[in-house]
C-alpha cells in the first residue's frame, strides 16, 4: 500500500509538472520570446540546472512529509500512536503537496533561474530587457499555483485506498481514529480557491504574454500575432477547463457513492460507507451511517416484535386447545426443514416458518364445543373446523400485511388442500395449490399422526412414515414427501429426535 501510494505520487507530480512547468511554462518561454539559437541552449541550460536545484529541496521536504506513513508501514506491529500520525499524515498530504509546490518547487525553480538569467543578460549572452525577470516571476507564480491545483485534486484522489486501508486496521484496535484538525480543506475553500484561479488564470496569463509578446512583434504583424494569440488562448482554455473537471470530480465523487448508497438502502442492502473524507462529506456520511445504523436497530426491534406476534398467537391456541399444544411449532420446525431439504432460499424458508406457526389461528374463530369436543364431529360441526383455514387468512388480511409477508396467507389457507383435488377450502388440484400450502400439508399430517392426543397414543414414526407413503400423489404432493421421508427416516435410524 505505501509503495503504491509512492508510485501514485510520483505520477502526479510528473504529470503536473509535465503539464504545468514544461507544458505552459516552456510554451511562454519558446512561442512568445523572440530566441536564437544561442539563446535556446542558454534558456535550456538554466531550466535544467533550476530544475535540479528544485528537485532535491522538494525531495527534502516531501522526505519530512512522508514520514509517518512511512514509519507505520515499515513497523510489523505498530502502535496506535502511529497508525494516528499516518492517518492524520494521509489526510494532509493534498495541502501538504500544495506546500511543497508553492514553497520549495517554486523558490527552489525561481530563484536560481531568475539569478542565472540575471547574470546571462548581465554577460550579453542573453538578448532581454531586466524586468522580463520580473514578469518571469509573475509567470512563474501563475504557472506554480496552477500546478498545485492540478496535484491538490489529484492527491485528494490518489489518498483514498490508504484512508481506507489504514481505517480498517483500526479496527485491530478497536478505536476510531480521529480525524486531523489541520490541514484540510473544506468544500467551501475548495470552490472558492479554484473558482478564482479558474477565473483569474486566464486573464492574467493573456495579459502576461501579451505585454511579452507585443514588445516583441512589429506593430505591422497583425496576422502573426492573432496566430500567436489563437494559440495561447487554446492553451489558456484548455488548462481552464481541465481544472475545472479535476475540480468538479473531486466534489461530485462523494455525491454519486451517496447515491449509490441510497438506492443499495431502497433495495434492503443496509451496508454502511467507509468514511474516508475529511471535509464536510465526512460529517455527511457519518449521518448515513447513523442512518443506516438506525435502520437496523429498527428492523431488529421490529423482527422481535414479529417473532413475538408469531409466538403469542401459538400460545394462544395453545392455551385454547390444551391437547394440541405444541403443534404450531412442530409443524413449522418440520416445513422448515422440507424447505431446507429442498433447497429454497433463505428468505423463504423464514416466510415458510412463520406460516406455519400462524397455520392454524383460524381456530380461533370455532366456538368451544366444537374446537374441544373429544368425541366424533357431526357433518355440521366438521364443516365448522373445515372454515379455520379461511377463518385463519381473513383475520391476516385484517391485520393489513406488508407486502414482503403477505406470502405467509397461502401457507394459513390452503394448508389443508389435497393433491388429488379433494381438499379443503377450495379444492385446489396438484401444482395449483401454492407451494407453502402443499409443504405445510405434510409437515401438519406427520405432526397429528404422530402426537399424543387424550383419546389416543400417537403413531411410530415407522407408521406414519408408511401412511405419508401411501398418500403420495392423492393426499400430499409426492415430491415433498418423499424429501421429508428420507431426511426423517435418516435422523430417526441416528437416535435424533425432530419437533
Amino acid at each position: 500500500m505505501y509503495i503504491a501510494f509512492q508510485k501514485r505520487t510520483f505520477f502526479n507530480y510528473i504529470l503536473g509538472s509535465f503539464i504545468a512547468v514544461f507544458g505552459v511554462g516552456s510554451l511562454f518561454i519558446f512561442h512568445t520570446l523572440t530566441l536564437s539559437p544561442d539563446e535556446i541552449r542558454y534558456l535550456l541550460g538554466i531550466m535544467m540546472f533550476s530544475t535540479l536545484i528544485m528537485i532535491v529541496c522538494e525531495y527534502v521536504f516531501y522526505v519530512k512529509h512522508i514520514k509517518p506513513l512511512r514509519e507505520f508501514y515499515k513497523r510489523g506491529h505498530a502502535s496506535y500512536r502511529s497508525l494516528v500520525n499516518a492517518f492524520h499524515a494521509i489526510h494532509s498530504f493534498p495541502v501538504l503537496t500544495v506546500k511543497r509546490i508553492m514553497g520549495p518547487h517554486l523558490c527552489g525553480l525561481s530563484v536560481p533561474a531568475s539569478g542565472s538569467a540575471y547574470i546571462f543578460i548581465k554577460m550579453g549572452y542573453l538578448d532581454f530587457p531586466l524586468y522580463f525577470i520580473g514578469l518571469a516571476w509573475v509567470g512563474a507564480i501563475l504557472v506554480a499555483v496552477m500546478h498545485a491545483l492540478i496535484e491538490f485534486f489529484l492527491t485528494c484522489r490518489s489518498i483514498i485506498p490508504v484512508v481506507s486501508d489504514l481505517l480498517s486496521r483500526s479496527e485491530e484496535y478497536g478505536k476510531k481514529l480521529p480525524l486531523p484538525h489541520r490541514h484540510i480543506v473544506t468544500i467551501k475553500g475548495k470552490l472558492i480557491y479554484s473558482s478564482l484561479f479558474i477565473a483569474v488564470f486566464p486573464i492574467l496569463a493573456f495579459v502576461l504574454a501579451s505585454g511579452i509578446q507585443l514588445n516583441e512583434s512589429s506593430a505591422g504583424d497583425i496576422g502573426a500575432y492573432w496566430k500567436w494569440a489563437l494559440t495561447i488562448l487554446a492553451v489558456i482554455v484548455s488548462m481552464a477547463a481541465f481544472s475545472s473537471l479535476l475540480l468538479y470530480e473531486n466534489i461530485n465523487k462523494p455525491i454519486e457513492v451517496l447515491k449509490q448508497r441510497f438506492t443499495k438502502v431502497e433495495e434492503g442492502h443496509l451496508d454502511p460507507i467507509v468514511n474516508i473524507y475529511s471535509d464536510e462529506y465526512a460529517t455527511l456520511v457519518k449521518g448515513f451511517n447513523t442512518m443506516v445504523r438506525g435502520i437496523r436497530e429498527r428492523d431488529k426491534r421490529n423482527d422481535s416484535l414479529l417473532e413475538s406476534f408469531y409466538t403469542i398467537f401459538a400460545a394462544t391456541l395453545d392455551a385454547r386447545d390444551p391437547y394440541t399444544a405444541g403443534h404450531s411449532n412442530r409443524v413449522a420446525e418440520y416445513a422448515v426443514l422440507i424447505g431446507e431439504v429442498a433447497g429454497l432460499p433463505a428468505g423463504q424458508i423464514d416466510l415458510l416458518k412463520k406460516s406455519s406457526l400462524l397455520h392454524d389461528i383460524g381456530k380461533i374463530g370455532i366456538r368451544d364445543d366444537v374446537l374441544l369436543k373429544e368425541g366424533k364431529l357431526t357433518d355440521e360441526e366438521f364443516a365448522q373446523i373445515k372454515m379455520h383455514p379461511v377463518i385463519g387468512a381473513n383475520i391476516l388480511e385484517q391485520v393489513n400485511l406488508p407486502n414482503d409477508l403477505k406470502p405467509l396467507l397461502p401457507g394459513v389457507k390452503y394448508h389443508h388442500e389435497r393433491y388429488d383435488g379433494r381438499g379443503y377450502p377450495e379444492g385446489l388440484k396438484g401444482e395449483n395449490i401454492p407451494l407453502f400450502g402443499r409443504i405445510m400439508a405434510v409437515a401438519d399430517a406427520y405432526d397429528a399422526m404422530t402426537s399424543d392426543r387424550p383419546y389416543r397414543k400417537g403413531m411410530p414414526v415407522e407408521k406414519a412414515l408408511s401412511i405419508l407413503k401411501d398418500g403420495k400423489g392423492t393426499q400430499w404432493d409426492p415430491h415433498y414427501v418423499d424429501l421429508f421421508v428420507k431426511v426423517i427416516s435418516k435422523n430417526h435410524k441416528l437416535g435424533k429426535q425432530i419437533g
